[in-house]
């Protein structure tokens, strides 16, 4: 009654004007963590809570951390892709008409805005002419206005090295590609010129989270959800390979160890169900006997082995399973160098238990969920506060909000296998690429045939972790290690992640005895040593008064060999549990 049927009519066939949000996120860059909060919802309520329910969800995602790790991995993803080649186009079209229409109807991500499909209209030896995707308007009709640009030469070089097989490296722009070629390019700064791109192959994950509170602050799935749905951070099962080995250890200095315990770092046989195997460090090579610490630093898998092998695999996997990184592990001695396979979320949340002092986190995309009535029907902060909501101040006793986290590891030992990661930072795999103004602790990984390169690293105040790989598991490449490829990742998004925050130190926990040592020998340090290291002791524990070391020798070293460069060179040398020496 409030207009007349012909104006009702009439206003009907009026469009709204409405711009419907594509890729299923109204947040840029958060399109595998939206997704993710979804599937959690359904598990946890069903289909028709998340549709119907008119539930509020408010998540722990930081849009400005957010958008740092997606430009983090995949600047880090396409830096490999072009040092590895060019593809070639998406496809081709023909173009002897209107280039526009049949470019029209090539799909391009929803999610990678700063990227344009183009057809290439002519090439020769300076470049390429190239035309733009037109843009659509709200109906899906195509634009009739044509915008046309030019790549040149210096801008696709690197496409020049091509990445299949089938053809030779070209010369040129002419050997690249030819007219009709669909291609993404990206526009830069001078008007017209673009830059020629590529969808990488390989692919990768990377989560942010707060240690404290297990809160997922920025989660990336792979380079573009719009490519592929798959999140490579919560559902790629992958190996972590050396990036486990802190669990290894933190499962020793629990349990009697300290980081000056020396282990044989030399050539070791296995044999288990009739077959042998010969582990060997990433490289080859070995150092003979180590302190843990340099085991770590150095990555040195047959020093990882023989220190499982000494503690006995149980209790490796007894930690393992308590941190979250496995549900159930085989207690193999392979499983030592990370040969299990397991998620970038499980090991960020694992690494935050050592960053936090050893307390049990459950890690969490969603804060709070209320139904549509405003009632709270889950909230992931399960910390107890009595006198939180007092009405009014009666001279009580000031709120204590209750830590109810379970222990899981001794603080001690967390700072202990927290020092020698700074160590894996400072002079270890990752040194050199990390450049903060604060300390960090880490450690990378790299598996067989490096398939996978994986770093896992930490500040008082934030655990990130990333992987890179093939989603079938292929070899990356000699070099492409744990400290070539994701280190550089996690150092660029954590430049941008600790901008405007004050530094902080690991906190050292009370009792703990700081002791100069000997590198090489784990023995304490005469005065005017030179190699030597302030190493953090628990009560009752310090550096070995003789010379001892862990694992089996294979031949005889004399002790002044070992120990030439060192005061104690004279001091007696003892036998190791299993040792020979």
């Amino acid at each position: 009654g409030y207009v007349t049927k012909a104006d009702g009519e009439e206003a009907k066939k009026q469009p709204l004007g409405v711009n419907p949000r594509r890729g299923g996120a109204h947040l840029f860059a958060s399109d595998f963590f939206a997704e993710e909060v979804r599937r959690q919802i359904i598990q946890k309520y069903g289909d028709n809570a998340l549709y119907e329910g008119g539930l509020s969800v408010r998540t722990s995602l930081d849009p400005r951390l957010q958008i740092a790790a997606r430009k983090a991995l995949q600047a880090g993803l396409l830096s490999y892709d072009e040092r590895r080649g060019f593809h070639g186009p998406v496809k081709t079209i023909e173009i002897g008409g209107d280039w526009g229409e049949p470019l029209g109807a090539v799909a391009a991500f929803s999610d990678v805005p700063e990227w344009k499909l183009a057809v290439v209209l002519s090439v020769d030896a300076q470049g390429a002419e190239i035309g733009i995707q037109p843009e659509k308007e709200a109906s899906g009709k195509i634009v009739a206005e044509r915008v046309t640009g030019h790549i040149s030469t210096k801008n696709m070089q690197w496409a020049y090295r091509s990445a299949n097989g089938d053809r030779k490296s070209a010369k040129s722009p002419e050997g690249v590609f030819g007219a009709g070629d669909v291609v993404y390019v990206e526009p830069l700064p001078e008007k017209g010129e673009y830059r020629l791109r590529q969808p990488p192959k390989v692919q990768g994950g990377l989560v942010a989270m707060d240690p404290q509170t297990g809160r997922v602050l920025a989660m990336v799935g792979g380079f573009s959800y719009g490519q592929s749905e798959f999140n490579r951070a919560t559902q790629a099962m992958r190996q972590p390979g050396s990036s486990f080995k802190p669990f290894v250890y933190a499962a020793a200095l629990d349990n009697g160890y300290t980081p000056a315990s020396v282990i044989l770092d030399a050539p070791i046989e296995i044999v288990a169900g009739g077959q042998v195997w010969r582990p060997e460090n990433y490289g080859g090579g070995s150092a003979g006997p180590s302190t843990l610490r340099l085991g770590i630093e150095k990555s040195r898998n047959l020093m990882t082995v023989r220190l499982a092998n000494d503690m006995g695999m149980n209790l490796v996997a007894e930690y393992a399973e308590r941190f979250g990184i496995y549900d159930k592990m085989p207690p193999l001695l392979a499983m030592s160098l990370g040969s299990g396979e397991t998620t970038v979320l499980r090991m960020v949340s694992a690494y935050s238990v050592l960053a936090n002092g050893g307390k049990q986190i459950k890690p969490s995309l969603i804060d709070r969920i209320q139904d549509r009535y405003g009632k709270t029907i889950f909230r992931h902060e399960d910390r107890t506060c009595d006198n939180c909501n007092a009405g009014d101040w009666q001279s009580q006793e000031e709120p204590v909000l209750t830590d109810n986290r379970e222990q899981v590891l001794d603080p001690m030992t967390s700072y202990q296998i927290t020092s020698m990661m700074e160590g894996v930072v400072l002079r270890g795999t990752a040194a050199g690429k990390i450049k903060l103004d604060r300390p960090v602790a880490g450690k990378t990984g790299t598996t067989n045939d490096e398939k996978d390169a994986w770093f896992v690293g930490y500040t008082p105040d934030m655990v990130a972790g990333l992987y890179l790989g093939f989603d079938n598991p292929a070899p990356l490449g000699r070099g492409a290690t744990g400290g070539s490829l994701a280190v550089p990742i996690f150092n660029d998004f954590m430049t941008e992640a600790v901008k405007g925050t004050r530094p902080s130190k690991f906190v050292v926990p009370e009792g703990m005895s700081m002791v100069a040592v000997n590198r090489k020998t784990g023995m304490a340090a005469q005065e005017g040593e030179p190699d030597t290291i302030i190493e953090a002791f628990k009560p009752g524990t310090g550096p070995a008064d003789t010379f001892s070391v862990i694992g089996g020798l294979d031949q005889y070293v004399p002790p002044e060999e070992i120990l030439k460069n060192s005061p104690q060179a004279n001091q007696a040398v003892t036998s190791g549990s299993n040792g020979l020496f």
